[in-house]
């Protein structure tokens, strides 16, 4: 049975880290002392729910968590530095910090090793999330205790809801870019004017012109889509907010 550790200290473990092809060792005291740092850990990067989800939108409103005083995020999980790193890559994820517990240590000192062996996993981190201050754990969301791999509780939405609930995101937002656009450029800085977190495609590399035929019915640049719904270009999105 899963334990929440409010209140506890989190578990003094090492972890091997590979920076810049140099192995260094950071420390729990190093990454949690007189920080408030939002941690989420997961079953293992490039999973599906950990890259369609639980780790894009933890990036994408880091800015706002910021704002709140926090002073860093922590995705763990239990794998290997080098995997950690080509995930941190191939998410372009620059806001996270990435905590390899390629030994599953700290997973089993806080009590969230579970065993995925039914996978072929191993033993892996249960999903949860956790506020912690200065090293004591002040919140932790942990997932239900049901088969599979539930993810109702430990996203970035609800945490941030507990941290600040008058700076939740109002809004999913997402618009299509290039570089050198000054429209994408004048429809970002409206969105950051008015609060409002945003994740950022670029054409040509995340979205194809066809693609953003088939999704906007246009080829031009930005396409802001804020719910799910096509909102259009620069002037579309000004017309939205006034």
């Amino acid at each position: 049975m899963l334990v929440n550790q409010e209140n506890k200290s989190v578990p003094a473990v090492s972890f091997p880290v590979r920076i810049n092809d140099e192995w260094q060792t950071w420390s729990t005291d190093q990454l949690f002392s007189n920080k408030k740092v939002v941690v989420f850990a997961l079953p293992g990067a490039f999973t599906p729910t950990c890259s369609s989800s639980h780790l894009p939108r933890y990036n994408e409103l880091a800015s706002v968590f910021k704002e709140q005083g926090i002073d860093d995020i922590i995705c763990l999980s239990v794998n290997d530095t080098f995997v950690m790193n080509s995930w941190a890559e191939a998410q372009n994820a620059e806001n996270i910090t990435f905590l390899p517990d390629g030994n599953g240590e700290f997973s089993d000192k806080i009590g969230m090793l579970v065993d995925k062996s039914a996978i072929g996993f191993g033993k892996r981190s249960w999903r949860y999330s956790m506020l912690v201050d200065n090293g004591i754990i002040e919140k932790m969301f942990i997932e239900p205790e049901v088969e599979g791999d539930p993810f109702e509780v430990s996203d970035a939405d609800t945490m941030l809801a507990y941290i600040a609930p008058e700076a939740v995101q109002k809004a999913n937002v997402s618009l299509v870019t290039k570089p050198g656009c000054p429209f994408c450029a004048k429809a970002k800085a409206l969105l950051t004017e008015k609060g409002f977190a945003y994740e950022e495609l670029a054409l040509g590399d995340t979205v194809s012109i066809a693609g953003l035929r088939a999704l906007s019915g246009r080829d031009t640049v930005p396409q802001v889509f804020i719910d799910g719904k096509h909102i259009g270009g620069s002037d579309d999105l000004e017309a939205y907010f006034s």
